[in-house]
């Protein structure tokens, strides 16, 4: 699992790199790029707000691109010892409706699913997984409800005996975040 943060981090990374390279591809590969769908004068393009994440508070940070929404969470597993979290993915927009940029995204996820208590301490289960959001976006504020799937590594005790396996799981969130 650890090997995939890197890969998310590098195309997160990568996306600020669209603006200049799109005029210098040949115009095949331009073909072969998805169609810029927000405009810079619909959405504030750097956002700060808070949201909750499975059983994880978190502020989070959302960079609005034409392409879609970046987004970072950091906070803390609201159970137990209140281990740290967070995670990092992209959306784009699939169905947008309304003059506004609201409608459906389809994004990726990845970085801590959930907090276990593993031989009295909390650990934290660290996976990727897609999710489906309906996000109301404007130059003010960007409101996100998603519902996604995810998998996560294996947690193991002290013994060996595993304490939470690799399957797929529910993740609800809300976030609310405004521009500046």
């Amino acid at each position: 699992m650890k090997k995939i943060f890197p890969l998310l981090l590098l195309l997160a990374i990568g996306n600020f790199a669209h603006a200049t390279s799109r005029e210098s591809l040949p115009r095949d590969v331009e073909k072969l790029l998805p169609e810029a769908k927000i405009k810079p004068e619909d959405a504030s393009k750097w956002n700060l707000g808070a949201g909750v994440t499975q059983k994880m508070i978190h502020v989070n940070g959302e960079w609005v691109n034409p392409y879609g929404i970046a987004y970072v969470k950091l906070g803390s597993f609201y159970n137990d010892d209140h281990a740290f979290g967070g995670q990092i993915g992209y959306r784009i927009p699939v169905a947008l409706n309304g003059t506004d940029k609201n409608g459906f995204y389809l994004g990726v996820y990845g970085g801590s699913l959930q907090s276990k208590s593993v031989d009295g301490k909390d650990e934290v289960q660290y996976g990727a997984g897609g999710d489906l959001s309906y996000v109301l976006l404007n130059k003010e504020r960007i409101s996100t409800f998603s519902v996604g799937i995810g998998a996560g590594s294996e947690l193991h005790d002290k013994n060996g005996k595993m304490i939470v396996e690799t399957r797929p799981q529910i993740q609800f969130s809300y976030t609310l975040s405004v521009g500046f």
